[in-house]
């Protein structure tokens, strides 16, 4: 027998405590830059495999919605999802060699990948009346847990040990593991048609390179960022807060966004609005070096926070029906989030060899002027 639905404000919950989950193995990696190096002998481009490679699985499992919707299931697909985040964390914790790492790394993404391709499906099957609020909450969720994971790590390593750090993601993952088997709804295999020929236009080849690109931001700034303060000096834990801080932005900036986002019918205005605040962020890392973070901060925050909402919209402004907009979403955010894992991995590779992230931050703003350029074309009616 199917169990109800749970209530929405519990399902509101549920939908909350597990988006808690998906960035803290990533997110907890740079305040631990130091420390990773010395005691697992991790080189640069070792370490930006640890974020790469979870943003590759979830380009993967974007592009394999449709299949895992017909195969698993919302329901279960997600707790399959949060059983491997919970292995992948208990690894870290059992051995935090460069191996085990990069493993985990690797097993981390595939569950975050089955998580973020069917929760939206199943918020909009179950939920659809409020499918916005709570999908605005599973996004809010994520950054939650990415400024809390950035904030603690380094810490918590301090006191408790780098063992205890690595492995403690594993903990909340359990518990939304629990709560959510007690709580789910159940599921059936959907008989989702295979998406059309989407690759084939340009207009799609242009909006995934867009969102690759603008998502190579985020992931490089997850990444680098705590890194590149302690190479001027800061404390990990200092340098962690400063991720925490411009993570919290990027939830303001998307609220934002939400709340005012109606107002302009063309999107192009909004998107050189908000390029040109990461822009200047980058400028500012470059310019400022170690000195008054606030300022690169508050811009990368504001402009990378509304840039991935952003760009969704404008994915959909593309589209006129809901199977178009599925397959849309589905090629745009799969390969553009494999294209945004190259940015943490070219980051490593320039830190190696030139001990130095600056080059790292030039590239990527070679990379939003290019954006800015691509966003003159981004109008539905073209």
């Amino acid at each position: 027998m199917n169990r109800t639905l749970p209530a929405i404000g519990m399902f509101a919950l549920l939908v909350f405590v597990v988006a808690l989950n998906l960035r803290p193995v990533m997110a907890a990696i740079g305040p631990l830059f130091l420390q990773l190096q010395h005691d697992a002998g991790l080189s640069a481009t070792q370490l930006s495999l640890l974020t790469t490679l979870p943003v590759i699985m979830m380009g993967l499992a974007a592009l394999a919605g449709p299949l895992l919707l017909r195969r698993l299931g919302e329901a279960r697909g997600i707790t399959a999802g949060l059983i491997v985040l919970v292995l992948a964390g208990g690894a870290r914790g059992v051995d935090h060699s460069a191996t085990m790492l990069t493993a985990s790394a690797l097993l981390a993404g595939c569950g975050i990948g089955l998580i973020q391709a069917l929760m939206p499906a199943l918020i909009k099957r179950h939920f659809a009346s409020r499918a916005g609020t709570l999908m605005a909450l599973f996004t809010t969720g994520i950054m939650a847990g990415a400024a809390v994971a950035a904030a603690s790590a380094a810490p918590l390593a301090s006191h408790a040990g780098l063992t205890i750090a690595l492995m403690l993601p594993s903990l909340p993952a359990l518990i939304a593991l629990i709560l959510w088997l007690r709580l789910q709804p159940v599921t059936t295999r959907v008989n989702t048609p295979p998406a059309g020929g989407v690759h084939r236009t340009r207009r799609a080849w242009l909006l995934m390179l867009f969102f690759g690109i603008g998502t190579g931001a985020y992931t490089l700034v997850l990444a680098w960022l705590p890194p590149f303060y302690m190479q001027h000096g800061w404390l990990p834990a200092q340098s962690g807060y400063v991720l925490g801080a411009l993570t919290l932005t990027e939830v303001a900036a998307g609220f934002m966004l939400s709340a005012l986002i109606h107002r302009c019918r063309d999107r192009r205005w909004p998107l050189l609005v908000v390029l040109a605040s990461i822009l200047l962020g980058l400028i500012a890392l470059l310019w400022l070096g170690g000195e008054r973070a606030w300022l690169p901060t508050l811009l990368l925050g504001l402009g990378i926070g509304a840039l991935f909402p952003l760009s969704l919209i404008v994915t959909l402004d593309h589209t006129r029906t809901p199977e178009e907009a599925t397959a849309l979403l589905s090629f745009v955010q799969g390969g553009g989030y494999m294209l945004a894992a190259l940015m943490p991995l070219m980051a490593g590779i320039v830190r190696d060899r030139a001990a130095s992230l600056d080059s790292a931050w030039q590239i990527m703003a070679a990379g939003v002027l290019l954006l800015m350029l691509m966003a003159l074309r981004l109008k539905p009616q073209r």
